[in-house]
């Protein structure tokens, strides 16, 4: 079964009771980062909780979010930083699991351009695609050097990230993931070097979560979702190249050596306890928020996130 814009999977929770329905709005179209969904439905976990999951690529990756928030969808792949400020502008979501629980963005540059330290970013274009957040983790980062968001050029290039930099557009990118654009660099012939954001004074975050609307979700059926997404995670940690093949497998496109390479470098990065809340890491990267004067006040974790794990 192919699952962008079609359902995965009708299955019967027991031959007297229909599945529980959920539509997921994924954050970008389907790649490895995606893989537990993806998996989960392809091995029959989804079915095996009673779930008929649709699963949606989005048109606009700033959709989704607003999706969830209108009750429009139940589910939705969004990312941790990003949550902060959208609570902060009083939108109805709240983290329900974490699907990778590290960063995957990168300070990227050419392995062989004049970048070799953050201090030598003095001067240089930067460019980047997303405003506000990028531009704190970048802040944060030149700090260590010394330097402020004064001492470079920014540059809008749009998704564009390894195309701008490759061309020479811009001496370095923010908010390249390493799992991808460091692979798509180097399957062009460019090598690249990646500044890691939590290495660099950014606290550590979770890329990708889940997000649902407080006051409408279905606790039960989410916590069965996760449930079924852990067990794929396990099988994909224990067989990571059975479980390529069956990914691949769902498309032609992904059939490719950038999704390849791109599964193996996110596979430690998937979150083992998809459920599981770590508070702390909430709480910090509020107050880090809040220091780059992009949200006015802190807010307690429990109106960012919650674990269903534990209720």
């Amino acid at each position: 079964m192919r699952i962008w814009g079609i359902l995965l999977a009708a299955a019967l929770a027991s031959p007297a009771a229909a599945a529980d329905r959920l539509t997921l709005m994924l954050d970008w179209f389907v790649n490895p980062d995606h893989g537990p969904i993806v998996i989960a439905e392809e091995k029959g976990y989804f079915a095996e909780e009673g779930l008929e999951v649709e699963v949606i690529a989005p048109a606009d990756p700033s959709d989704p979010p607003k999706m969830v928030a209108a009750g429009q969808a139940d589910l939705a792949v969004g990312y941790q930083p990003q949550l902060h400020l959208q609570v902060a502008e009083g939108m109805p979501l709240t983290r329900v699991g974490t699907l990778v629980a590290t960063p995957l963005n990168c300070l990227l540059v050419r392995d062989d351009g004049p970048v070799k330290s953050l201090a030598d970013l003095k001067g240089k274009k930067i460019g980047f695609s997303v405003a506000g957040v990028e531009e704190a983790l970048l802040s944060a980062m030149l700090a260590r050097a010394g330097l402020t968001l004064d001492d470079v050029e920014l540059v809008n290039v749009n998704f564009s990230l390894s195309p701008a930099l490759m061309s020479g557009q811009v001496d370095a990118v923010i908010g390249a993931f390493r799992n991808f654009e460091l692979n798509q660099m180097d399957i062009e012939g460019h090598k690249g070097h990646c500044f890691y954001v939590e290495e660099e004074g950014v606290p550590p975050y979770d890329e990708l979560i889940y997000l649902a609307n407080p006051g409408t979700m279905n606790r039960d059926a989410i916590r069965r979702f996760l449930a079924a997404t852990e067990k794929a995670t396990q099988y994909i940690v224990n067989h990571p190249e059975e479980s390529l093949e069956t990914f691949v497998g769902t498309a032609p496109e992904l059939d490719d050596e950038l999704n390849r390479r791109a599964w193996a470098d996110t596979i430690p990065r998937f979150a083992l306890r998809p459920a599981a809340l770590d508070t702390g890491r909430y709480a910090r990267f509020e107050t880090f928020l809040e220091e780059a004067g992009l949200a006015k006040g802190t807010r307690p974790v429990s109106d960012l996130a919650i674990d269903l794990g534990a209720q």
